[in-house]
């Protein structure tokens, strides 16, 4: 058994504005989906921590809200606090940016990182986006002129390719310490609270302009049977015409989202899942802080 002296265990905070890919180079670490995804920005609305344990060591990384400018909504807020507030903590910074794009909300993260104690290991993701690779050059060389990075690490998240990179980088950075979970726990969320999320990742993907931002989802039950789980969902939505929409004509786009979802469930779980969706109108919400702590918005 490792004693303390050899094993290496910390936090690594992943931060970046929306839609970088922050949540799906967390899954390719683990190697397993616990965070979820779209191509839509702020998809990721809770810290979520992805625990992997390897020879040597413990990583447990943090998967952030993008952060963003402009917070009209006590739901944006929160989410910036909550991207903020790891940075205190984190032995590791993982600050995610697009191949050859810094837009001014990359910049102004990247200046505020200059105050981190920890290492910042910037992450180039999307790589193969550049048509041409001789961009990627120039463009690491600005982000190591311009920001404080211990170290520049192109990556393709969605492909897996340098992942492995990632993660030695970040370990050997971490301290020495016992590991903080067990070796087989890869997150920190509970089944209800990823059954919760893999439907609201279906209602982002199926439906367009403001719906997947008005909407939220609560677990009403969650049973385990011999050999099934039997899980009710409530979605929320802020408005009639958006619980129109997330229904659909005869209820088709409520099935497809129900459909996706308890599959990616069952996945998950290496269980049979039946799946119950119900929708609800709740005006307001995303901007009412007593709505967003009933609905388990906590920092």
């Amino acid at each position: 058994m490792e004693s303390e002296q050899e094993h290496r265990c910390g936090y690594a905070a992943i931060v970046g504005r929306p839609n970088v890919g922050k949540s799906t180079l967390l899954n390719a670490i683990l190697g397993q989906k616990v965070s979820i995804t779209a191509s839509k920005p702020q998809t990721t609305r809770h810290q979520i921590l992805g625990i992997k344990s390897v020879e040597g060591g413990q990583l447990v990384f943090i998967d952030t809200p993008g952060i963003h400018q402009g917070t009209p909504k006590a739901i944006n807020r929160y989410m910036n606090r909550v991207a903020r507030a790891v940075l205190a903590d984190a032995d590791v910074v993982l600050w995610v940016v697009e191949a050859a794009r810094l837009t001014e909300e990359d910049r102004a993260l990247g200046e505020s990182l200059k105050s981190v104690d920890a290492p910042v290991l910037c992450i180039i993701n999307k790589i193969d986006r550049l048509r041409d690779k001789r961009e990627l050059l120039p463009f690491l060389e600005q982000l190591n002129r311009d920001y404080r990075l211990a170290e520049v690490l192109p990556v393709c998240a969605l492909e897996s390719d340098g992942v492995d990179v990632v993660e030695a980088e970040v370990l050997e950075r971490l301290p020495f310490s016992r590991p903080f979970y067990d070796a087989d726990q890869i997150t920190d969320r509970s089944e209800r609270f990823l059954a919760a999320e893999f439907v609201r990742e279906q209602i982002t993907r199926c439906t367009h302009e403001e719906v997947p931002y008005a909407t939220t989802v609560e677990v009403e039950n969650y049973v385990h049977e011999e050999g099934l789980v039997r899980i009710g969902i409530l979605i929320w939505v802020e408005r009639e015409g958006q619980k129109a929409i997330i229904i659909g004509r005869k209820g088709e786009t409520l099935r497809k989202i129900g459909s996706r979802a308890r599959k990616a469930l069952e996945a998950l779980l290496g269980e049979k899942v039946f799946l119950q969706t119900w929708v609800k109108v709740k005006q307001g919400w995303s901007d009412d802080e007593r709505a967003l702590r009933a609905f388990g918005y906590q920092e």
